[in-house]
């Protein structure tokens, strides 16, 4: 079934993707938009009965994992190296007046 996109349709969708299309660009777009409408209705006369529905072709496990701290507190010697440190952090010039 060949699906007829008319310039009204196609000024619409480039008024929507703001886009600018002359002639020449607005009849490729319908040209593009009935083959992909066919090749929809194409997909849609296959047999899927049974086949369960997913979101993905392979399946996809959370990767997640807990958020354990392992290193602990580590100040003293992270703070090893600082130039010049003031209460436990390291102390910069300041920047901002």
């Amino acid at each position: 079934m060949a699906h007829m996109i008319d310039d009204t349709t196609i000024e619409y969708v480039g008024i929507l993707a703001q886009l600018e299309l002359d002639q020449t660009e607005k009849e490729a777009a319908k040209n593009d938009m009935g083959r992909m409408l066919d090749y929809i209705d194409k997909l849609n006369e296959l047999d899927t009965d049974g086949v369960e529905p997913m979101s993905h072709v392979f399946p996809v496990h959370n990767v997640f994992r807990e958020d354990v701290v392992e290193n602990g507190d580590d100040r003293e010697n992270i703070l090893k190296n600082a130039p010049e440190r003031k209460d436990g952090a390291f102390k910069v010039p300041k920047t901002v007046e």
